[in-house]
């Protein structure tokens, strides 16, 4: 999960993140990323579809963390400051969207970024467009080609793969302490102490800025750390066990409580979360 990321190498945004051109409504990077390396701070014009075929995406943005492995792309609207990371080698493919096209708006989707899971006509979309972009010399085909997967990811359904964040000091000190450790087992109460705030202004600050309880976020901290450990070849025995779960037993039923399957399952994509409708 989330590191001091004033520790960190950075690398640039991507130059066509900054292309206007609505003759072009989709461009298309692939990107290596090395583990342990992060994008810049920054924002640009177009929106942002990024997926890892392999590795997991960790996006930073407001004070708020979405945890992307490779069943699911993350969608970053314009104008949004983010930065994007990994905490394991990731083969990506960041698809920037004009702002000429209107994509995940109205009121039922507030102007923020969203993991999405990936519907397998998604994925070979995705894995089609940069050829395409390329070869197909017919403007009113690749014109076609980027209608369908515009509309595709307008429909992908979202999943519950964020920690929210706050800005209150006390509180951004004690979520980026649990970030960095999220092993760390002592109640809150010595955790409050740690970070100079009452229990009880702990637990209001979580609810008020982050919309969950303590005890809710920090379950999730725990299940998206896991995710991640996971994908980097960690058995689940070992995640549990670290993470503090009583037995893996006990961990599989924390995830699949929170996100409808077993982690193995989740992470192979052999399920699928509907698409909205």
């Amino acid at each position: 999960m989330p590191r001091n990321v004033a520790e960190t190498p950075f690398f640039e945004p991507s130059p066509i993140s900054y292309i206007l051109d609505p003759a072009r409504p989709l461009l298309i990077r692939s990107q290596t990323l090395i583990a342990g390396r992060i994008v810049r701070p920054h924002a640009h014009p177009r929106g942002q579809y990024a997926w890892a075929k392999k590795g997991v995406l960790r996006i930073i943005s407001d004070h708020c963390v979405w945890i992307v492995p490779p069943t699911h792309a993350v969608w970053i609207p314009s104008g949004t400051r983010h930065q994007v990371a990994s905490e394991t080698p990731a083969e990506v493919r960041h698809v920037f969207v004009d702002p000429s096209r209107s994509v995940r708006t109205g009121a039922q989707r507030p102007h923020r970024c969203a993991v999405l899971a990936v519907t397998p006509l998604m994925r070979e979309l995705t894995l089609r467009l940069e050829t395409l972009l390329v070869e197909e010399t017919d403007e009113a085909r690749r014109l076609r080609f980027c209608d369908v997967m515009i509309d595709e990811l307008d429909r992908l359904a979202e999943a519950p793969l964020s920690l929210p964040g706050g800005r209150d000091s006390r509180l951004v000190r004690l979520t980026r302490h649990l970030g960095e450790h999220p092993e760390d087992r002592r109640p809150l109460a010595e955790l409050a102490s740690f970070v100079g705030a009452s229990t009880r202004t702990l637990e209001r600050l979580f609810a008020a800025e982050t919309g969950l309880t303590y005890r809710r976020w920090r379950a999730r901290l725990r299940l998206l750390t896991a995710i991640e450990r996971l994908e980097r070849g960690e058995s689940v025995t070992e995640v549990a066990l670290t993470l503090g779960y009583s037995s893996p037993s006990a961990f599989t039923a924390s995830f699949r409580e929170e996100f409808g399957e077993p982690p193995r399952t989740f992470l192979q994509g052999q399920t699928r979360m509907v698409l909205d409708a």
